[in-house]
C-alpha cells in the first residue's frame, strides 16, 4: 500500500536525496512514497557472513531462525546487515569488497537505492579477524582514564568506518550487582559514577569516527537474580533509577549516543523490549533521546518465547513498536509478514511502524546514505583496483602498530596490584617458578567478545589473526638472564589435581613462585567467564585454588597473578600471596603490561572497578550497600570485601594533607569547593587516583554507606606535589524520594577524599541548607577535579 500524499520533487532528483533539504523534509517525503512492505523491510536486519573469496555476502545459518531469501527480501529494501565481518574469519580487505558488493546489490534492488546499515560489535575493539584485541570493558573500568578509552573508541571507529560499517553494538553500561554474572568482564564496573563516565569517553570517541554507538543493554541486565543470564530482574523502582540508569543518562547527554539496545529483562513482570514507560516516556519524552531504539539479538521473538507477553510473532511485533523499540536485529523473525499481516487486519497501525520508520530514514540520512553521492566503497578500498580480489588480499591492517600501542596504554594503566610485601618489583631472581593454567595460554588475555574467543574457536583450522605472545614469552624477554621454568599444575576448571606435584617441586627449586590463574572466556557454558558463562561462587574455577595453596606451602614466595573477566575470592592468598596482581583480560598486549609491572618496568596505577570478595560465598554484594548490608552480628554472613573497589598499590608513597573547604555551607542549589594536597613521597615516578565518596548521613530514603561522585589520576614525580581543587554541586547529591521524584534534601554532608572505597584519607563536613529541591536529567552530573602545581618540598 501507498500513502496518499503529494512527493516534492525536482526534476533532477527526489526530494529525499537531496541533501541540502531539511533531514525531516527528506524523510517524510521518502516515508509517503514507500508501500507498506517498504517501510517494513526498514525496520529489520538479515545475519550474514562476508564472503571469504570477496563475493556477496551469504545469510547466516543460525540455529534460533529459519533460513532467509535475500531474493526475495531485498526488492523491498534492507534494514540493517548483521555482522558482516564478526560472523566468520575472513580478511578485511575480502570482507570489505563482500559487504561493498551487496550494499551495491541493496541499493540497486530496491526503488529508492537505500544501502543497509551495518553493525558489528566492538566491546573489545573491532570484532573482526585480524583487528586488534583491546582490553576488556572491566579494564578500561580500572583505568579511572577516561581519556585513554576515548582514544581506544576513536581508533576503533576508525577501523570499522573504513570498511564499511556503520554502526557499533558498544558499550555495555550495565552495572554489576552479582559477580558472579558471567557478563561482568563486558561491564565497566560496579559503580554507576565509574561506568557513566567511562562508557560515555567510549562514546565519544566511536561517534567522532563517524560510527552510531549503542548502549546496551537498557535496562536492568545485569541486576538478574543469581547472577543467572537471562534471569528474572528482582530491582526496585529506585535502584534502577539511581543505580542503573544513569550511566545511559550520562551517556546519551554527553557522549551524543544515536542508538540504544533493550534488554532482555523484565522488570516487576513488564519486558524492557515492550516497555512503552521506558523506552518511550523516559528515554524520548524526558530524556529528549531521538535515535534508533534496536532489539537485543531476537529480544522480540522472545516476548512471546520466553516473556509469555505475546501469543504470536505479530502480537510481539506490534508490542515492542508501540513500546518504541524501532528495529528488530539480528534478523527477520516479526516484523517480516507476521507484521504486514497484522497491519492488514488492524491489529497494528501502521503509525508505529512510520514513527519507527521516521526515526530509521533519519539516521540513515545523517549517515549519507540516502545522498546521491553515496558510494559502496569504503575509505579502505578507495582508488584500488576491485577486479582482482586476491590482490586485495593483507592490503587492509586493522592491527597496526599504534593500535597496538594503545592497546599496550590501556593494558598498563589497567593492572591492578592488591597486595604486595615487598617483593615486587622483582630484582633480577635467577630461578622462575611459572605455574598455571594461564602461564603459557595464548588466548588467556582475551575477553568472550574478542574476534578470537567469540567466533575463532568455531574455526580451530584458521590462525587467530593477531600476536598474542603468553606471559611465558613476555617474562622471558623481561628477565633474560633467568631460568624460567614452566608448569601448567591444573586446568582452568578441569580439576585435574594431578600435575600439582610437578607444580611444586618446580616451585621448591625457584627463587620466586608467579602462579598465573584465572578464566577462560567463552559463550554459553563454553568458558569461565562470559555470557553464558555463570558462576555458582565466586571460587576459583576448577582446581585452581588447590594448586595456588600448594604453591603457598612450597615455602617459596607466590606472586599470584590474575587474569580473569570477574574478581575472584582467593582464600589464604589474600594475605599469604608475596604480592597479587589483577588484570582483567587486558588483550593483545596484556602480557608484557604484566610483566613490566612485574619487573618495575612500569609502576602499576590500576584500581579495582569491583571489589574482590574475602569469601566465595557473600554475593551479591557491592560497596553500594546501605547499613543493612554491611557487616553485622546477627549474621554470620560477611560481606566485607578482601579488597575494596578504588584499591590499587604503586610502588612509590604518596602524603594527602592541607584540606580546606571554601564555605561548609551552600544552599541545594550551590556547591561546595574543597582542596589539598598530594605529594609524592616515594624514591619513583607514580600515580595516585584520588577518589571523592558521599556520605549521607541522614535522608528520608535508605541511601549507600557511600558512593562515588568524581575521581582524577595525578601523576607525580618523587617529591612533586599537585594542589588539587574539586568543585562539588549539591545537584551530586540527589537521590530519587519517596514519591519518585529525584531531590536534594538540605541537611549534613561527609565528603571523603580517598585512595579507595575502604581507604578514606581526608573527611569534610558539609551543610546543605533551604528548601528540598526537585531535579531533573538537566542536573550537574559531576564532580570537577583541576590541578594545580603543589607547594615545593622543603630542603
Amino acid at each position: 500500500m501507498t500513502a496518499d500524499v503529494a512527493v516534492e520533487t525536482t526534476p533532477e532528483i527526489p526530494l529525499w536525496n537531496d541533501p541540502d533539504r531539511p533531514v525531516a523534509a527528506r524523510v517524510d517525503a521518502l516515508i509517503g512514497a514507500m508501500t507498506l512492505d517498504e517501510k517494513i523491510a526498514q525496520l529489520y536486519g538479515v545475519w550474514v557472513g562476508a564472503s571469504a573469496n570477496g563475493g556477496e555476502v551469504a545469510p547466516h545459518q543460525h540455529d534460533m531462525e529459519e533460513a532467509v531469501d535475500l531474493d526475495a527480501l531485498l526488492p523491498a529494501g534492507l534494514g540493517q546487515l548483521t555482522r558482516p565481518f564478526g560472523t566468520a574469519p575472513v580478511d578485511p580487505a575480502l570482507g570489505a569488497l563482500s559487504l561493498l558488493r551487496t550494499q551495491s546489490r541493496i541499493a540497486s534492488a530496491g526503488r529508492f537505492g537505500i544501502p543497509a546499515v551495518a553493525h558489528e560489535e566492538c566491546l573489545a575493539g573491532f570484532a573482526a579477524w585480524g583487528a586488534t584485541a583491546y582490553p576488556v570493558p572491566l579494564s578500561w573500568g580500572a583505568t579511572f582514564d577516561p581519556d585513554v578509552v576515548r582514544r581506544m573508541a576513536t581508533a576503533i571507529g576508525r577501523d570499522m568506518r573504513s570498511v564499511g560499517v556503520h554502526q557499533g553494538l558498544a558499550p555495555v553500561l550495565d552495572v554489576v550487582r552479582d559477580a558472579r554474572w558471567g557478563r561482568v568482564e563486558e561491564t565497566i564496573g560496579e559503580d554507576p559514577y565509574l561506568v557513566g563516565t567511562i562508557g560515555t569517553a567510549y562514546v565519544q570517541g566511536l561517534e567522532s569516527a563517524g560510527i552510531v554507538a549503542t548502549l546496551k543493554h537498557f535496562v536492568g541486565y545485569s541486576a538478574s537474580r543469581a547472577g543467572r543470564n537471562l534471569a528474572p530482574a528482582p530491582m526496585g523502582p529506585r535502584e534502577r533509577a539511581d543505580v542503573l540508569l544513569p550511566p545511559f543518562e550520562m551517556a546519551i547527554r554527553e557522549g551524543g549516543a544515536r542508538s540504544v539496545m533493550s534488554s532482555y529483562t523484565d522488570t516487576d513482570g513488564i519486558p524492557a523490549a515492550a516497555d512503552e514507560s521506558l523506552l518511550t516516556g523516559l528515554l524520548r519524552d524526558t530524556w529528549g533521546f531521538d535515535g534508533t531504539v534496536v532489539a537485543d539479538y531476537f529480544g522480540i521473538a522472545f516476548l512471546k518465547t520466553l516473556h509469555g507477553v505475546a501469543g504470536d510473532w505479530a502480537e510481539a511485533a506490534g508490542a515492542a513498536l508501540k513500546a518504541g523499540l524501532d528495529v528488530e536485529l539480528p534478523t527477520v523473525k516479526t516484523f517480516g509478514a507476521p507484521l504486514a499481516e497484522a497491519v492488514a487486519d488492524g491489529r497494528v497501525p501502521e503509525s508505529v511502524i512510520d514513527r519507527a520508520l521516521r526515526r530509521v530514514l533519519s539516521q540513515k540520512a545523517e549517515l549519507g546514505l540516502l545522498d546521491p553521492a553515496w558510494s559502496p566503497v569504503p575509505p579502505a578500498l578507495e582508488g584500488v583496483d576491485l577486479d582482482d580480489p586476491e590482490a586485495l588480499r593483507g592490503r587492509v591492517d586493522l592491527d597496526r602498530p599504534e593500535n597496538r600501542e594503545l592497546a599496550r596504554e590501556i593494558a598498563e594503566k589497567a593492572v591492578v596490584l592488591l597486595a604486595n610485601d615487598g617483593t615486587l618489583p622483582l630484582a633480577r631472581p635467577r630461578r622462575i617458578a611459572l605455574v598455571g593454567p594461564n602461564a603459557a595460554e595464548a588466548t588467556a588475555v582475551l575477553g568472550c567478545y574478542s574476534f578470537p574467543q567469540h567466533v575463532g574457536v568455531q574455526h580451530p583450522d584458521v590462525p587467530v589473526g593477531i600476536d598474542l605472545p603468553t606471559l611465558r614469552d613476555t617474562l622471558a624477554a623481561e628477565f633474560p638472564d633467568a631460568d624460567i621454568t614452566v608448569a601448567r599444575g591444573t586446568g582452568v576448571d578441569d580439576g585435574d589435581l594431578s600435575g600439582i606435584g610437578e607444580a611444586v617441586d618446580a616451585a621448591r627449586d625457584a627463587d620466586v613462585v608467579i602462579a598465573v590463574l584465572g578464566d577462560r572466556a567463552g559463550l554459553f557454558g563454553r568458558g569461565t567467564s562470559g555470557e553464558g558463562c555463570d558462576a555458582e561462587s565466586l571460587a576459583l574455577p576448577g582446581a585452581q585454588q588447590h594448586l595456588l595453596d600448594a604453591l603457598l606451602d612450597s615455602g617459596r614466595p607466590v606472586v599470584t597473578v590474575l587474569l580473569a573477566g570477574r574478581p575472584y575470592a582467593l582464600g589464604r592468598a589474600v594475605d599469604g600471596s608475596a604480592a597479587i596482581v589483577q588484570s582483567f583480560f587486558p588483550g593483545v598486549a596484556g602480557t608484557q603490561a604484566i610483566a613490566g609491572v612485574i619487573s618495575g618496568r612500569t609502576s602499576p596505577s590500576g584500581r579495582l572497578p569491583v571489589s574482590v570478595p574475602r569469601g566465595p560465598g557473600s554475593q551479591p554484594t557491592t560497596y553500594l550497600g546501605a547499613r543493612l548490608a554491611q557487616a553485622s552480628e546477627v549474621s554470620n554472613i560477611d560481606p566485607t570485601p578482601a579488597f575494596g573497589f578504588g584499591h590499587g598499590l604503586t610502588y612509590t608513597a604518596f602524603a594527602w594533607n592541607d584540606l580546606a573547604v571554601d564555605a561548609e555551607q551552600a544552599s541545594t542549589e550551590g556547591e561546595f569547593t574543597l582542596s589539598l594536597t598530594v605529594r609524592n613521597t616515594g624514591e619513583r615516578s607514580g600515580t595516585e587516583v584520588v577518589q571523592l565518596y558521599l556520605h549521607d548521613p541522614v535522608a528520608s530514603v535508605v541511601q549507600p554507606v557511600q558512593r562515588l561522585v568524581g575521581y582524577t589520576r595525578v601523576e607525580l614525580e618523587p617529591g612533586e606535589a599537585r594542589r588539587l581543587r574539586v568543585t562539588v554541586p549539591a545537584d551530586v547529591a540527589s537521590f530519587t524520594g519517596r514519591d519518585g521524584r529525584r531531590v536534594v534534601e538540605p541537611g549534613e554532608l561527609e565528603l571523603r577524599i580517598a585512595a579507595s572505597s575502604t581507604d578514606t584519607r581526608l573527611t569534610a563536613t558539609v551543610t546543605l541548607t533551604g528548601p528540598q529541591r526537585q531535579v531533573d536529567h538537566t542536573r550537574r552530573l559531576h564532580a570537577v577535579f583541576t590541578q594545580e602545581p603543589g607547594p615545593q618540598a622543603s630542603a
